[in-house]
């Protein structure tokens, strides 16, 4: 593999464990790779940075909308369904 496609991939996997490592524990072997990984790159860094960012803000964004009692028409939940559902293969 070559330099270039090696570091691809491996930025590729390390964005992969960042967010999955938001969601649920890493596996020992996948926070040793995070852990090789990270202090050689500082784009994906910045990435888990900003991610962490963006996914405090939403989890603030729903907890505020929930507090409010916030909720979504019945015609604007079907209109929102028939989108995704015309999107889906």
């Amino acid at each position: 593999m070559g330099r270039i496609k090696k570091i691809q991939y491996d930025c590729r996997q390390a964005t992969y464990l960042i967010e999955k490592g938001q969601h649920t524990r890493l596996s020992i072997v996948e926070r040793v790779k995070l852990a090789i990984h990270l202090p050689g790159c500082s784009v994906c860094r910045l990435f888990r940075r900003q991610s962490r960012m963006i996914n405090r803000m939403m989890r603030g964004l729903f907890q505020a909308s929930a507090t409010r009692g916030h909720v979504l028409d019945e015609s604007v939940k079907r209109e929102m369904q028939e989108k995704i559902e015309a999107r889906l293969p």
